[in-house]
């Protein structure tokens, strides 16, 4: 069965990671995405190795595995938009297109043509997803912005990392480039938001979505208590801001996560280390109260969680429903029987390396699911198929187009 949104066609003029990660979304949601990338060289993240996917033999190709994380889904073609006649062509696309997707400098598609004011006018249904660093507004708008300064700049290094005051304390950036994946999070809310709208009035729209904003944004209860107080949270490593216990404890023989959301898990977690006097303890009664005495009872549980191995904690606290968890490399995580079961890593077949491995999307519909049939493409691989079946164009005109540098 179709995708929900295999009625849509998306134009990604997008390349690196959080605009393109949208375009991946909306491809795994069954739209069809072509995806405009510049002759010979492509998308950035095509350089951005290794790794690199592997051929049948284990050899490595010119494929970039960060590329294929982002691509997945979408078709190939290539385009110089510098030259007229590549933007004649992206005019002509757009007319048969319901998105848009970029992530140019402010301003600089509008040099050629292909800006939001002069697209709208051709399709007035378009729906123009436009994400940059800082936003279409206000005195940075100018500025590139990438996810690591943005992680930075938006406050979130702030409150990640070790205290200053332990040893490998100070300020880390998120082990994944999340400013970049959020903001493709939220375009993705908003394209489908946009096209929910024009279903019911016929009139497109220009989204702004900015990294800035959404770190911002994301800071979630760290942004509100700040909010709330006037005073900037401190970074607290592995440990949580208004909860205790939630976070890392030593075992015997590693690491442990304990999340205790509740004085009635904190109260089970006792009965399970065989230590109730700490919940009947008035000082550690309610969460509110350990919170404000939050280092010694880190000390008292510090000792207690030593005493067994991260395999017995886990096997113990399961039963009594108290959140706990195993710090998982990544090949532990592809062996948990969850993962497995979930089918999260999938297989598809690829024109270069044979097999690729990705990550499937984590969406789940009952009645329209997502099929993982189109795997990222290699360069310019879907340029003719395209330029003949949406501009009727025959083979003497694209190979004339490529003679002149267009595709």
């Amino acid at each position: 069965m179709a995708g929900p949104l295999s009625h849509i066609r998306v134009l990604d003029l997008s390349r690196v990671l959080a605009a393109p990660w949208t375009g991946q979304n909306l491809a795994d949601l069954g739209a069809e995405v072509i995806k405009i990338e510049r002759p010979k060289t492509g998308d950035d993240s095509r350089a951005f190795g290794p790794p690199w996917l592997k051929d049948a033999n284990g050899n490595d190709t010119s494929e970039s595995a960060y590329f294929a994380c982002a691509n997945r889904g979408k078709k190939s073609l290539t385009l110089n938009l510098s030259k007229a006649e590549g933007q004649r062509i992206v005019r002509e696309l757009v007319a048969q297109c319901d998105v848009l997707l970029e992530n140019y400098k402010v301003g600089d598609l509008a040099r050629y043509g292909l800006g939001w004011d002069d697209l709208r006018k051709i399709n007035p249904g378009l729906i123009y997803c436009s994400v940059t660093g800082f936003g279409q507004t206000g005195p940075y708008r100018e500025r590139p912005g990438y996810d690591f300064m943005i992680q930075g700049m938006g406050g979130l290094m702030s409150v990640t990392g070790e205290r200053d005051e332990l040893p490998g304390g100070g300020p880390q950036k998120a082990g994944i480039p999340i400013a970049d994946i959020m903001t493709g999070m939220y375009a993705t809310i908003a394209v489908c938001a946009a096209l929910a709208h024009r279903a019911q009035t016929g009139i497109g729209q220009q989204l702004d979505l900015a990294l800035l904003d959404v770190q911002v944004a994301v800071l979630a209860n760290q942004g509100a208590n700040y909010l709330a107080t006037g005073v900037s949270p401190k970074r607290l490593g592995n440990a949580h801001p208004n909860i205790v216990p939630y976070q890392t404890f030593k075992t015997s023989d590693g690491d442990m996560i304990l999340a205790c959301g509740n004085d009635n898990m904190f109260r089970k977690f006792c009965e399970v280390a065989n230590c109730t006097g700490l919940a009947d303890d008035p000082r550690y009664l309610t969460n509110a109260k350990r919170v404000e005495n939050r280092a010694e009872l880190t000390a008292l549980l510090n000792s207690i969680v030593a005493t067994r191995s991260t395999r017995n904690w886990i096997e113990a606290l399961e039963p009594a429903g108290v959140p706990n968890g195993p710090i998982n490399t990544l090949e532990q995580v592809f062996q948990e029987p969850q993962v497995i079961a979930r089918g999260l890593k999938i297989e598809m077949s690829h024109p270069v390396a044979g097999k690729v491995q990705l990550i499937r999307s984590p969406m789940r519909f009952s009645g329209t699911p997502i099929e993982h049939t189109v795997p990222p493409p290699v360069l310019g691989e879907h340029t003719a198929e395209i330029l003949r079946s949406m501009l009727r164009l025959g083979d003497d005109e694209i190979e004339k187009l490529r003679a002149d540098g267009v595709v």
